[in-house]
C-alpha cells in the first residue's frame, strides 16, 4: 500500500514540477515515496522517520534516512527544492508552525511542499495519533497562513477507492509576496461530516468495489517441506 501511494504522489508532483534536485521526505517509513521521488526525478532523496526499525529497513535498501529534522540539519544537510509529508501532518502537535519552520529553514526559496492527509469528511479520520484533522479548505488555510502559495490540490481515494475521496492532497510554494494571511472560518462542519458519511456508507453497501478496492495480492510460498 506504502508503494501504491508512494507511485501516486510521485505522479502527482510530475504534472507540476518538471525538475527535483534535492528531495526530503518526513515521515518516510520504509523508504517507499523516497524511491518514487527519486526513480521519477533522478534527485538526490533523503528521509526522516523517527521509528527506528523503519530506519533500518530503509537504510538496508540504501536510503539515508535520519531521525529527526534536528539530526539532518546537524549532519550538514542543506535546503531542498521538495520536500513531501504523506500523512504526517495530523500527528503533528502544532502543525502550523512546523510548516513556517519548513519554509524558513528546510525548503529553498523556488522549492515545494508536497502533503497529503486524510479527507475530514470521507475519512474516519478521529484516531488516537491524530491530532488535528483537515477539510480541504482548513488544509490551504494552514499552508496559507504558513507562508505558502498554492499550486495544485486533488480529493481523491486511491489507492484505496475509486470514489470516495479518503484523501487530500495539495503542492504548494514559499508564497513570493510575504504578506500575512487572514484565515477564514469554516462553515457547516459538523453537517458536512454527516453527509459525507452517508454518502460513504451508501457507496459502500451499494457498490463495495468501487469504495473499497481490494489490497494487492501478495505471492505466498507454500513452506518447504
Amino acid at each position: 500500500m506504502q508503494e501504491l501511494r508512494a507511485g501516486l504522489l510521485a505522479s502527482f508532483a510530475g504534472r507540476h514540477i518538471h525538475q527535483v534536485s534535492r528531495h526530503l521526505d518526513i515521515g518516510s517509513s520504509a523508504g517507499s515515496l523516497i524511491q518514487s521521488i527519486h526513480q521519477k526525478f533522478d534527485s538526490q532523496s533523503v528521509g526522516v522517520e523517527p521509528g527506528q526499525a523503519y530506519r533500518e529497513f530503509a537504510s538496508a535498501a540504501g536510503f539515508k534516512v535520519y531521525a529527526s529534522l534536528q539530526e539532518m540539519q546537524s549532519a550538514g544537510e542543506t535546503k531542498f527544492d521538495l520536500v513531501t509529508m504523506s500523512h504526517v501532518l495530523e500527528h503533528l502537535p502544532d502543525p502550523l508552525s512546523y510548516l513556517i519552520h519548513l519554509r524558513e529553514e528546510i525548503i529553498t526559496f523556488d522549492g515545494c511542499l508536497l502533503v497529503e492527509v486524510p479527507n475530514l469528511y470521507f475519512h474516519d479520520s478521529f484516531e488516537v495519533a491524530h491530532l488535528s484533522s483537515f477539510s480541504i479548505h482548513t488544509l490551504w488555510q494552514l499552508v496559507r497562513k504558513a507562508g505558502f502559495e498554492m499550486i495544485a490540490s486533488q480529493k481523491h481515494g486511491l489507492p484505496r477507492s475509486r470514489v470516495i475521496p479518503y484523501f487530500l492532497t495539495v503542492l504548494c510554494c514559499p508564497s513570493k509576496t510575504g504578506k500575512d494571511y487572514r484565515l477564514k472560518p469554516e462553515r457547516f462542519v459538523l453537517q458536512k461530516r454527516r453527509l459525507g458519511l452517508f454518502q460513504r456508507r451508501m457507496v459502500s453497501h451499494f457498490f463495495p468495489t468501487l469504495a473499497w478496492k481490494p489490497l494487492p495480492e501478495e505471492k505466498i510460498q507454500e513452506p518447504s517441506l
